[in-house]
């Protein structure tokens, strides 16, 4: 037997056994490794990411939350550094994987090499919103008012490398203002600071901002998206509003480790497509500020790709510079 036929058998039947470990696939808990802290946006859709696959495929898919600030890195990477056997996945977003790895020098993970894309579980603009104690009620006469205190409003985030800092960081950039950036370990500590006044401003989403909205107890100015937001329709685009040009939607998604089999990831898309398609989910994840796709694995790899490189240019026009 030749080695050129030998190999080849070797091909069919690591493709055969990989094909019926997928159909196997998942035959004990699956961990989903939130690298943010508990009660923000990507944290509650991993939740409903979670509950979908676990009543798609009949085993339980456990939300951990690996909260660490720095954008995200620290439950990333160890996700980068889990077994590729699709039993410890990542919900990502925009800070873990476009923007920390342009803010950081030492980097615990390639956002591009070390993760195989599955599924762009939904996009989500950020909104502006200020402490109700700041005597302004809208973006103009809040440029206006951060121009005559230089130095002395703060933005909240959660964390340097997040998408919060990137939204900050461009806005005082295109209003040529100066404003301190005070990072927190997760968007629901930003956000608790800012209700308390401690911090003036911050730019959470808008899943994560709106209860505190429809309570009073923040002011929103602006939405980062090019388009007003249904449920926020008398809150104006930060472009609208005052700075022409600005937009930023921050993305969530699913991914795995590196080389984890293919029939995996394909059957974890499947299912959340599936998901995705059915209209009165769309409407449902809407009303709680996202909006939700049913894209593949490929498509979202593509957009991972590109978001990198836009990013990492935006930043560098911003003077963002690396830690």
């Amino acid at each position: 037997m030749t080695r050129e036929v030998t190999f080849g058998i070797a091909c069919v039947l690591f493709a055969a056994g990989s094909f019926s470990w997928a159909q196997d696939y998942p035959n004990r808990p699956v961990r989903m490794i939130v690298p943010f802290s508990p009660g923000a946006g990507t944290d509650f859709l991993a939740r409903v990411t979670a509950q979908r696959l676990t009543e798609a495929l009949g085993q339980q898919f456990v939300v951990e939350n690996r909260a660490g600030g720095a954008g995200g890195t620290v439950g990333s990477a160890f996700v980068a550094k889990a077994t590729a056997d699709g039993y410890t996945l990542l919900m990502a977003n925009m800070s873990s994987h476009n923007v920390a790895p342009h803010l950081y020098k030492k980097m615990p993970y390639d956002a591009l090499r070390d993760f195989a894309p599955v599924h762009l579980a939904g996009r989500t603009p950020q909104v502006l919103v200020i402490h109700p104690s700041l005597p302004v009620r809208d973006l103009k006469a809040l440029i206006a008012l951060a121009r005559s205190r230089p130095g002395q409003l703060s933005f909240s985030t959660s964390g340097s490398g997040s998408s919060l800092h990137l939204a900050g960081e461009l806005f005082k950039s295109m209003a040529k203002l100066d404003i301190l950036h005070i990072p927190y370990k997760g968007a629901s500590i930003a956000m608790t600071d800012l209700i308390a006044g401690q911090v003036s401003i911050s730019y959470p989403s808008i899943s994560t901002a709106l209860p505190f909205i429809k309570q009073g107890r923040v002011i929103p100015l602006g939405v980062t998206g090019l388009t007003r937001f249904s449920l926020l329709p008398e809150v104006p685009t930060i472009a609208e509003g005052g700075l022409p040009g600005y937009e930023l939607i921050n993305w969530i998604g699913l991914v795995a480790p590196a080389q984890t089999p293919r029939p995996i990831i394909v059957r974890l898309n499947e299912e959340l497509a599936s998901w995705a398609r059915d209209a009165e989910n769309r409407r449902k994840m809407a009303a709680v500020g996202f909006e939700i796709e049913p894209g593949t694995p490929e498509a979202f790899g593509e957009m991972l790709s590109k978001g990198h490189s836009t990013t990492g240019k935006l930043m560098a026009a911003l003077g963002m510079k690396q830690q």
